[in-house]
């Protein structure tokens, strides 16, 4: 099984104060540890959809950083890719992982 990978999003000064930069970056940040996770797993994104009970389209777009997910769909994200998500927002940097379950 893979170790954990994690995914960051730096922000930039001049774009702190923007909060749609700071939303896409996150969602953006989501989606390749999402992506990274699935690869790791060895599924495809029809396999992730049947586990989460979304379309391949919304986890193409989750993965492409087109949403931002809710709370309830971040922990069926979590279920589904068999990891915990380690999730960290601050001013500067929002920083995603899926750690995988221990054995």
């Amino acid at each position: 099984m893979s170790t954990g990978r994690h995914t960051s999003w730096r922000i930039p000064e001049e774009h702190r104060a923007d909060p749609a930069y700071v939303e896409a970056g996150a969602a953006i940040a989501l989606g390749q540890a999402v992506y990274d996770r699935r690869m790791a797993l060895g599924i495809d994104q029809l396999a992730l959809a049947e586990r989460t009970g979304l379309t391949i389209d919304e986890i193409d777009r989750i993965e492409g950083g087109g949403t931002s997910p809710t709370l309830p769909l971040l922990r069926t994200l979590a279920v589904a890719l068999e990891a915990k998500l380690d999730l960290s927002v601050d001013t500067e940097e929002t920083y995603v992982s899926f750690v995988p379950h221990a054995a």
